[in-house]
């Protein structure tokens, strides 16, 4: 039995058991019986969705006892991102993704993703441009024509400022000829608050992951125009793809997780193999399947050097669409 299952299914002593009952409090370097997930957003959202089930799929699959899942809010994930770099349990792993390395350029944050630990990414997903359903456009050139006469008139909400959602629009910006400073995005902290906003018809469009809107597209509550992914969607297949619709973007939002800073190699080949076992359960499989995710699955260094890639190309696409200088 390897040292990372022999402690996931370790029962400890009574006055251990009190102690890891204890968030933040390590019982012994490498324990994972019980483990600690931060979701840097508030709950509704797609990391907020990712990470519950993942901690139902660990617990399923008998990977850990115990996986606590909490929510610290604001900036992109940012304030979330600056809290685990000053963290010392070995036990906690923060969702993040593709918003968050554009939000760590926007918010001005003082930690970067270079000052914790990368342990794996996790999926792909399809972003999804919906109106609400009383909007008079029902495919995305109508909408985009009525965006192009008057882009501050025609508010789109969707996550976090700099996050995937709003680099989408600014690329369907670019693509159809409209200035993207002018573009009027609306951020919300996660996605079941602009859902709440395209619901109560205060915004003209939204954009968000499959798991936050195909719901509602399928029920007829919001109209899907296009989705973002060179394939269409198996949640909303009836949706085109915005290449489909005419305009050259593709865009592929991706999850992961982090972990502490300077925690020894042992320590994250730990965490490394408890996220592995998961991944390569039936349980997950089935939840890919269920939330039409992609499997993008990759760790450690691997998955440090995807993270500087992404640094890199986020940067350049935010400085052309005039969110950073």
């Amino acid at each position: 039995m390897s040292r990372r299952s022999f402690l996931a299914g370790a029962v400890a002593a009574p006055a251990l058991a009190a102690l890891a009952g204890c968030a933040g409090t390590v019982v012994q370097p490498g324990d994972l019986s019980r483990l600690r997930m931060m979701v840097p957003a508030s709950p509704g959202g797609g990391w907020d969705t990712t990470a519950r089930t993942l901690q139902r799929v660990i617990q399923q699959a008998g990977v850990a006892r115990n996986v606590q899942v909490f929510n610290v809010e604001g900036a992109g994930g940012t304030i979330g991102l600056g809290q685990l770099a000053r963290d010392d349990d070995d036990a906690l792993l923060m969702m993040m993704g593709l918003v968050m390395v554009g939000a760590v350029d926007t918010n001005d944050s003082t930690t970067r993703l270079t000052d914790v630990t990368p342990i794996a990414q996790l999926i792909g997903e399809t972003e999804l441009i919906v109106v609400p359903a009383e909007s008079p456009h029902d495919d995305l050139a109508s909408f985009v024509a009525a965006w192009a006469a008057d882009p501050r008139g025609t508010p789109i909400a969707g996550g976090s400022a700099g996050g995937t959602d709003q680099i989408l629009a600014g690329l369907l910006a670019q693509a159809a000829g409209i200035d993207p400073v002018q573009v009027n995005y609306i951020p919300y902290s996660g996605g079941g608050e602009s859902l709440a906003a395209l619901l109560g018809n205060q915004v003209a469009a939204g954009i968000s992951g499959t798991a936050d809107y195909g719901e509602q597209v399928t029920s007829g509550t919001l109209k899907g125009l296009a989705v973002s992914t060179a394939e269409r969607s198996g949640q909303v297949p009836d949706v085109p793809t915005i290449i489909e619709s005419g305009f050259d973007v593709e865009v592929t939002n991706w999850r992961g997780l982090m972990a502490r800073p300077g925690m020894s190699e042992d320590a994250r080949e730990d965490l490394i193999a408890l996220v592995q076992d998961a991944h390569d359960s039936d349980e997950w499989a089935e939840a890919l399947e269920n939330n039409g995710w992609l499997d993008t699955f990759q760790t450690g260094d691997e998955y440090g050097e995807f993270l500087a890639e992404e640094e890199t190309r986020v940067r350049q696409i935010l400085t052309e669409i005039g969110l950073i200088p």
